[in-house]
């Protein structure tokens, strides 16, 4: 059985005031060609396909949409992210069951195979684990949404580590040994990679779990952080479908092919994805030199770092967003003779935020003292 792993879709996600929609909708029409191509008889996506728990009726009609086209003439199992309301996703489990398309992240349809009879369907489905038939071949899938605090209470066991590694044995409870098995998860690997747009999820460590934590055969198919990679040869994340953050300019985006044989699965090959923009982290140290370096570059998403003497001026400010409209970040470090003022975004408080934010929509110009006012007592009121 040939299998498709991704993730991390994000569907509604922007950058900063750029709609990301149509860009998504590229990358998505680019895996379903794939899974033609490659004669995919299952999909598997390890959560967070929307961006929000709230996502717009938009995001919500692309994810309805590519869903069904890929469960066309194979199965999709989906488990919900930290993003997603695990719950509203699976709301409509019982009706995309019998499309062949298995959701779990609130109350799983639980003992039902509608879809049996499908080129490739389930054969058995419960609240933690579906088993996937295509002829005479099986495949078992552990499926455990995001687990919080939240959702898990009930089978809270001491450490955050010891409840995950408890909510896996249960979902591997069914398992007889007779086909291959799939752990199919939305988990922080201790050690991974992260990238700028996920510094919130380690909360000092609370929430990540050992690479030891999962089973020792078969393929564990993870989501959560944004950069490919894995620990050994079965233990991956295939990564967000596109840099979502400028830290990963540069970095590759994939899915992962495998393939069942007898009771292995086995990685067949990353396959890069080449749709969306590309983001590019630049650096300069004057105005001049800086629109040298954007100039020519079309198609993507620009952050641009400017070491200066004196401050940008609105003028400035002005003709570098006019040398390239994917100008979407733009860092002025003013050096105070010898010592350089460094001052990253994820240092600064909200009000430093807000100014440096206006500063850059308004052409330089600093906000009203009312205007901040009003921004951090609406942000006090949503904070509350």
């Amino acid at each position: 059985m040939r299998i498709l792993h991704t993730s991390d879709w994000h569907l509604g996600k922007r950058l900063m005031d750029r709609e990301r929609l149509p860009e998504q909708i590229e990358v998505i029409e680019e895996i379903v060609s794939i899974c033609n191509e490659k004669n995919v008889d299952l999909v598997l996506v390890a959560g967070d396909v929307f961006d929000t728990y709230l996502p717009s009726a938009e995001a919500e009609a692309v994810f309805y949409r590519t869903i069904l086209r890929l469960a066309k003439d194979r199965a999709v199992v989906v488990v919900s992210g930290n993003h997603d309301d695990g719950v509203r996703l699976a709301a409509s489990a019982p009706l995309a069951a019998e499309h062949g398309i298995y959701l779990f992240g609130g109350e799983a349809v639980s003992g039902t195979t509608e879809g049996e009879g499908r080129r490739v369907g389930a054969v058995e489905l419960s609240d933690n684990h579906v088993i996937i038939a295509k002829g005479d071949e099986r495949v078992y899938i552990n499926a455990l949404p995001y687990p919080n605090e939240a959702r898990i209470k009930a089978a809270w066991k001491g450490s955050y580590e010891e409840t995950v590694g408890a909510l896996i044995a249960a979902g591997d409870a069914a398992y007889d040994g007779t086909m291959p098995r799939i752990l199919l998860s939305h988990l922080f690997v201790a050690h991974g990679s992260i990238s700028e747009g996920e510094r919130d999820i380690s909360l000092g460590g609370a929430r990540l779990v050992p690479a030891e934590i999962f089973p020792k055969n078969g393929y564990t198919a993870l989501g959560h952080l944004h950069k490919k990679q894995r620990w050994g040869e079965n233990i991956r994340y295939s990564g967000s479908i596109l840099q979502y953050s400028f830290d990963e300019a540069g970095t590759e985006k994939c899915v992962v092919l495998i393939e069942t044989q007898g009771n292995d699965v086995l990685v067949k090959e990353e396959i890069p994805l080449k749709a969306g923009k590309r983001l590019v982290r630049l650096e300069a140290n004057s105005v001049e030199d800086g629109i040298a370096l954007v100039l020519p570059l079309d198609g993507c998403y620009i952050e641009l770092t400017l070491h200066l003497s004196a401050p940008l001026t609105a003028e400035d400010t002005k003709r570098l967003r006019e040398a390239n409209e994917g100008l979407v970040s733009l860092i002025p470090l003013v050096k105070e003779g010898e010592a350089s003022s460094i001052v990253r975004r994820a240092e600064l408080n909200a009000r430093e935020l807000f100014e440096e934010y206006y500063r850059i929509k308004c052409d330089g110009k600093d906000p009203e003292k009312d205007l901040i006012e009003e921004f951090l007592f609406l942000l006090g009121e949503a904070e509350a």
